[in-house]
Parts: C-alpha cells; sequence; structure tokens
C-alpha cells in the first residue's frame, strides 16, 4: 500500500554541512530535480516516509578543473553539462549523452547526481562515467570517501552508498584518445534507452554498455579482444552481456546492437 502523501516529511537544506546531520538522523530519500522520484511516487514505487531535497545546496552544482581532474558536482542539470566549457573541451561525450536525456525540462531539473543514484542500467550519463574511470565522492556527518565508478553499483539500483551517505561529486581524470557514445532508443530523444553505449579508442579501448545487464557494464574482456581484432571481440562480448526481454526490447535484439555498436565504435574511432 501506498504512503498517503500527508505522511510524508521534506526537510530543504541550505548548507551541505546541515543536510549531512539530518542525513545521519534518519535515512532519508535524497531529491534533487526529482525527474525520477516523482515519477515513482506516481505509480505508488516508492513507500518512503521521509525526503531531504538538495536543489538549495549551491555548494554541489557546477563544474570545474582541479589539479587537473575535472570535478563535477551531483547536482549539476543535463543543461549545465551540455553548455559547460570544461565538459566539452574534456569529456565531450558526456555533454553528448546530457542531449539526449529527456525533453528540455527534463535536461534543465534532472541532476547527474541524480541519474547514477537511481541506479538505472539505462541510465545515459552511467557507461560515460564507466568508461572515463570516474570516481564517486561520497560523503556523510562522519567521512569523505570516493569509490571508483566501476565499483559503485552492487546489483540492480543498490550501491555501496550508505543509508547516510550522500553522493557529492564525480572526479574525472584526464580522459586520453577518441571518445564516442550512442544511444538507441525508439526516438533520438524523449524515450528511455533501449540499449546504451560509450567508447574511448585509446593505446588500451575502453568499452561500455548500459540495458545489457542489471547494472551497467564496463567489458575488460571485451576491451582485451579488440587488440586481437574485432570480430573476436564481437564474439567475446556476446559472453560478457546478459540483456533480458522487457516492455522496450527483446534480449535478441539487444545482443545484436550490442555487436553493431562495437562495430560501430571501432570503426568511427579508426
Amino acid at each position: 500500500m501506498s504512503t498517503p502523501l500527508s505522511a510524508r516529511r521534506l526537510v530543504r537544506p541550505r548548507k551541505l554541512s546541515d543536510a549531512l546531520k539530518l542525513m545521519a538522523e534518519e535515512e532519508r530519500v535524497p531529491l534533487a530535480g526529482c525527474t525520477d522520484v516523482y515519477v515513482e511516487l506516481h505509480f505508488g514505487a516508492r513507500n518512503s516516509p521521509s525526503y531531504i531535497d538538495l536543489s538549495l545546496l549551491n555548494e554541489l552544482r557546477g563544474v570545474r578543473v582541479r589539479h587537473g581532474t575535472l570535478d563535477i558536482g551531483a547536482t549539476t542539470t543535463y543543461t549545465d553539462l551540455q553548455y559547460s566549457r570544461d565538459v566539452l573541451q574534456r569529456l565531450p561525450i558526456l555533454a553528448a549523452a546530457a542531449r539526449e536525456i529527456g525533453g528540455v525540462q527534463i535536461q534543465n531539473r534532472g541532476t547527474i547526481g541524480g541519474n547514477v543514484a537511481n541506479g538505472s542500467p539505462a541510465g545515459d550519463t552511467l557507461p560515460v562515467l564507466a568508461v572515463a574511470d570516474a570516481v564517486v565522492v561520497l560523503r556523510s556527518a562522519r567521512a569523505e570517501r570516493r569509490v571508483p565508478f566501476n565499483d559503485f553499483y552492487t546489483g540492480y539500483r543498490t550501491s555501496v552508498r550508505a543509508p547516510d551517505e550522500l553522493i557529492v561529486a564525480f572526479e574525472v581524470p584526464p580522459v586520453e584518445g577518441k571518445q564516442w557514445f550512442r544511444k538507441v532508443g525508439t526516438r533520438a530523444a524523449q524515450a528511455i534507452s533501449k540499449i546504451v553505449a560509450a567508447g574511448v579508442r585509446a593505446e588500451a579501448a575502453r568499452f561500455a554498455l548500459g540495458s545489457v545487464a542489471p547494472t551497467v557494464l564496463r567489458l575488460p574482456r571485451t576491451e582485451a579482444a579488440l587488440a586481437g581484432g574485432f570480430e573476436q571481440a564481437r564474439a567475446v562480448l556476446q559472453e560478457e552481456i546478459n540483456p533480458i526481454d522487457d516492455v522496450r526490447s527483446t534480449a535478441a535484439y539487444r545482443r545484436t546492437v550490442a555487436g553493431n555498436l562495437l562495430e560501430q565504435f571501432w570503426h568511427d574511432t579508426d
């Protein structure tokens, strides 16, 4: 049974330190753009009684470069990412992913931290962060810690984030090589991905896929196989992914498209 709206509690701190204290008091669902949580509330898929709005925390928003590392605040919106000079220069595939998430309204409200926290394997920014070797910065009233993005998820929509922690930022080291991003959906935008991919072509290739397993997948065996030729890598790819049939597509379709995307990545970045 869904929790009545009148029984839900919302707090709206204006400082990060206050937000972390509130998170330590009881388990609260973080909100920012609300583009995911509102949908879950509407369909009765989320019954949590307590919520915390992070949208007033200017400390968590913005993009900057610190000591050569791209630092992206968790409440940075998709629109912010598209127009950030630092993102366009250092990680243009993240701007490309942001352009294909929903429509203008979603891009103005939705945040990169929300996309990662939601944990959907169809999240469009997730393969980008995977191939960029990003680091998730988590903070609580107790401490701050950094988790490699590729170690962040433990299963379908589950992660290593503790109940009293907030995602506060993402750190991306310099990315060498040619970057590549592709989303396959019913439409070019305003559609959830049937499959989404990102890659980096350098001395050692990096490739990641979304919507082919319970979590976004970085594909180390496929990456290693690319050194021996594309056809060999395509066969290895089929062993590394585990797509399912769902309302958006079939497992067979996703397997075929995954192989096609790997081929496209390899040819486009040659």
